[in-house]
């Protein structure tokens, strides 16, 4: 398949869907930034508040617009509310590689499983559909809840790269690198999120 940026690409199962992110969605997700701003704690794009949730949406079109980024947001079937957003981004169509982040969800939706499905979706979109070769993920290396969840759906740990970037406090940051390939989401990844999530 051949990635269009400008598609409505739809993921969905019958736990989660995601489609792409708009302007619009300001009041899907304003509920997060008025009332749960230590969401976006270890991240460097903050959508805290009336003014960071729209900042945060410009940033998220805009990178669509230049073909870098295809951020999506995120839909609970169980709860029928929208819960958080997700993306791709440093999409490298060239290489067949691209990065996952931008991940967060609403405190009631963590630990739910919610992730792994969202997850499932987008990784079987990247290696199957995309013909993605290489998913990277990154996070703040004191953010261990995000670097467990990332372990447990089967990514592999690279390395650091030291103070690479600039928390929302001004200090420095280390990153993790991880990622997954396409090989390894054939030979075992893919059937293990399945089996966790029970899907047919």
């Amino acid at each position: 398949m051949e990635f269009n940026f400008n598609n409505k690409y739809i993921l969905e199962n019958e736990r989660v869907c995601l489609r792409p992110l708009e302007l619009n969605d300001f009041e899907n997700l304003i509920i997060f930034s008025m009332n749960e701003p230590e969401i976006w704690k270890y991240s460097m794009v903050q959508a805290t508040g009336e003014n960071g949730l729209k900042n945060y949406l410009n940033l998220a079109i805009q990178a669509r617009n230049d073909k870098k980024e295809y951020p999506f947001i995120v839909y609970c079937k169980l709860t029928n509310s929208f819960s958080g957003s997700t993306r791709f981004y440093d999409i490298q169509l060239t290489n067949n590689c691209l990065q996952l982040g931008f991940t967060w969800y609403g405190k009631q939706f963590q630990g739910t499983g919610l992730n792994k499905h969202c997850k499932y979706l987008l990784l079987e979109f990247a290696f199957e559909k995309m013909g993605i070769e290489r998913v990277e993920f990154r996070a703040d290396n004191d953010n261990k809840r995000s670097i467990f969840a990332m372990k447990s759906i089967g990514c592999q740990e690279e390395g650091i790269l030291r103070s690479n970037g600039i928390r929302n406090d001004g200090t420095r940051r280390d990153s993790i690198i991880l990622s997954i390939l396409k090989s390894e989401w054939e030979n075992t990844i893919k059937n293990k999120l399945k089996n966790v999530l029970d899907l047919k």
